[in-house]
């Protein structure tokens, strides 16, 4: 099974990577804020995560790994 990683305080929420997601679900956080004050992506649904590495590739900030 594939895991996403997210580093949350390095993550501005551009909201990049939950439009890349074919299975929809990287989210941006509606409740947390990240040391810059953003709100970070977060996976919901881990085990729905079919290690396409589509949100990784799309990320600007190089903040998404994916383990597969």
């Amino acid at each position: 099974m594939a895991q996403v990683i997210i580093n949350q305080d390095a993550c501005k929420g551009c909201g990049l990577c939950t439009t890349a997601c074919p299975k929809k679900i990287v989210h941006l956080s509606k409740d947390k804020l990240n040391i810059k004050g953003f709100h970070p992506a977060e996976v919901i649904e881990q085990d729905k995560c079919i290690g396409c590495g589509f949100c990784a590739t799309i990320c600007p900030d190089v903040v998404i790994r994916v383990k597969k």
